[in-house]
């Protein structure tokens, strides 16, 4: 990037935002969707835009999208697996979905494309729920929607009722009642990958605070066809609907069993929350961040989970004065876990202070080369031995230590001092 383009893009920023889903990929991290507050008005981001974040460089860009455009919405559920952005769900002007959408993020095109499944029909319609890659295969697991009390009453094992807010539906000149539900089905994953932790009820209180891990029951089956690379086209996907999940990748067939066990969350973490991240960090470590609390304040503290041990361990970050809910957490390089947007109100009575900071944690010791990386590219401009020896380096570690320089380069308020 000359730097002219690179003055430019130092100065966009992604817009302030909450319930918005973020991957990270390549060093890169992609923000799509969500809402902000403009005065009284919450305001879907617009669909048609996905802004990417360079964690070397510290750079933003804002691409625009083509194709089968998702409706702007927030609540939606998003993960990255080869290459490609997938998202399911979410909320929009009319309601709840469970439309699927999937965007190629390595071609540079951003087209997407709808996902309309040959086999199989995909869960109810929701939003603020969570999902998972395992196996080639996109995992979803509960969230917020609605059904009729007969449904209701048909699945209760899978459903749990919010009285708070009952609306009556009328279908020709008869009343019939419906409910805003939780759907809670126990299904899938590999150990240490995703959990879910919390319960929020819907009159915001919290009854429980424990841990779900999910994990897959048996060996994993063999892949019998070649994955698909970027740039290729996704093969034709296939809902589960026993198991609430959607085969992107070619495999063979035959369910997949997981077991999910209830932890007690042990000594250390007292409060319960919602609206958090929970986001692992390595086979056995588990990160979990922000929320609301039982007594709806919004919460900045930061905690690793041990899944062998069962403890939990406060972790000291420099961000305890930015408080966050309904934010994303991604895990990124050497472990590290990148937080973006989120809200510090307490969104259901006051929804003014979305965020559009990049909080970025580091969470176990970085790699020496990291270290020194992170050392030139600090100190390159005040020493001028170092500056005549970075010319010399091979292309490859050159055009590396000139994107990470770009991280440290001065503010605008710096160079106007």
């Amino acid at each position: 990037m000359d730097p002219a383009s690179e003055r430019r893009c130092s100065e966009l920023v992604a817009r302030e935002r909450s319930g918005h889903t973020a991957v990270v990929a390549d060093s890169l991290l992609y923000v799509w969707g969500g809402y902000m507050s403009i005065g009284d008005e919450e305001v879907f981001i617009p669909g048609e835009e996905i802004w990417v974040y360079d964690l070397e460089g510290g750079i933003w860009q804002v691409f625009r999208m083509t194709g089968d455009v998702p409706p702007s919405m927030s609540g939606t559920c998003g993960c990255s697996l080869n290459g490609h952005l997938y998202i399911f769900g979410g909320c929009d002007d009319r309601g709840q979905t469970n439309q699927m959408f999937a965007v190629d993020l390595t071609d540079g095109k951003y087209a997407w494309k709808k996902i309309i499944p040959e086999i199989g029909s995909a869960p109810t319609p929701r939003d603020k729920l969570s999902c998972w890659v395992y196996n080639g295969k996109l995992i979803y697991f509960g969230g917020y929607g609605q059904k009729t009390l007969a449904e209701i009453s048909i699945w209760k094992r899978n459903f749990i009722l919010d009285e708070s807010s009952f609306v009556i539906c009328f279908v020709e000149g008869k009343s019939a009642h419906t409910a805003r539900i939780r759907h809670f089905q126990k299904r899938k994953l590999k150990l240490g990958s995703v959990c879910r932790w919390g319960i929020c009820f819907g009159d915001g209180t919290m009854k429980f605070t424990y841990l779900t891990l999910f994990r897959a029951a048996g060996p994993d089956p063999e892949p019998t066809a070649v994955l698909p690379r970027p740039g290729q086209p996704t093969p034709a996907p296939r809902w589960d609907a026993e198991d609430t999940c959607l085969e992107a990748e070619s495999r063979k067939p035959g369910p997949t069993t997981f077991i999910a066990w209830i932890l007690n969350p042990g000594p250390g973490l007292k409060l319960g929350r919602s609206w958090h991240t929970l986001t692992a960090v390595s086979e056995t470590s588990l990160f979990l961040f922000g929320g609301l609390s039982d007594d709806c304040k919004p919460m900045s503290d930061g905690w690793l989970f041990d899944v062998e041990t069962k403890k939990w361990r406060e972790v000291e970050h420099p961000y305890k004065d930015k408080p966050r809910l309904w934010h994303t957490a991604c895990a990124g390089r050497d472990s590290d876990v990148i937080v973006f947007g989120g809200s510090c109100d307490y969104i259901l009575l006051v929804d003014t202070g979305h965020s559009n900071d990049a909080l970025v944690f580091q969470l176990q010791p970085h790699p020496l080369f990291r270290i020194c990386e992170d050392y030139i590219a600090k100190n390159v401009r005040n020493l001028e031995r170092l500056r005549n020896q970075i010319p010399r380096l091979p292309p490859k570690l050159l055009k590396a230590l000139q994107r990470r320089m770009a991280f440290y380069r001065p503010s605008k308020k710096q160079n106007n001092s």
